[in-house]
């Protein structure tokens, strides 16, 4: 066996693997893509709802504030981007860098659940819960789920940031851009769509 037919043989290999290439360990792919299909459903199911009751869902979207869920998305994003940076320092060599990023990156994501928390406390305060039926159910169900998966990426935020290997940064990194892109979605669906 020549030096070209290992190569080639570890070329076959490699192209059978769907994650080879993508940054993080292997199953947080998986994990990703299944939160993105449950994600996916929520989203359908929304959709499908509003078209049974568009004037219910749209009294209920008048009482959001579209500010709030707009500086959200702000934060969210800011969030990932330190994420990003800290994932490109720590494979340039500067871990401890990296570390602060990850850390920041947790504080802002917390700023993400304060802004959230003032947001539910004003939908309790008019009246409306998880209870109330229609639009104010999915509102709930969609961002607390969002909101419970935002707490987890914080924890794994922090505990990639003390476990500070490329892989662990990057597979955090990953699990908390897919949030990102939840919200990205989540944002004009519930606050901007009418």
């Amino acid at each position: 066996m020549t030096t070209a037919d290992i190569i080639i043989d570890a070329d076959t290999d490699a192209g059978s693997d769907p994650f080879v290439g993508l940054p993080g360990h292997p199953m947080i792919w998986i994990l990703i893509l299944s939160e993105l299909a449950v994600f996916g459903v929520g989203f359908v199911g929304f959709a499908v709802a509003r078209l049974f009751d568009p004037a219910g869902f749209a009294a209920g979207q008048a009482h959001l504030s579209p500010m709030l869920g707009g500086i959200n998305t702000i934060v969210l994003v800011t969030s990932g981007f330190l994420a990003a940076l800290g994932v490109s320092l720590a494979r340039g060599g500067w871990r401890f860098r990296a570390r602060g990023l990850f850390v920041a990156a947790a504080t802002v994501g917390a700023l993400f659940l304060a802004i959230k928390g003032v947001e539910y406390a004003a939908a309790f305060e008019a009246g409306h819960s998880l209870d109330s039926g229609g639009f104010y159910t999915l509102y709930f169900l969609l961002t607390g789920f969002h909101a419970l998966h935002v707490v987890m990426g914080i924890l794994l935020l922090l505990i990639v940031a003390w476990h500070d290997s490329v892989e662990n940064l990057e597979t955090g990194a990953a699990f908390w851009h897919m949030l990102d892109l939840v919200w990205v979605v989540l944002f004009p669906l519930l606050y901007l769509m009418r």
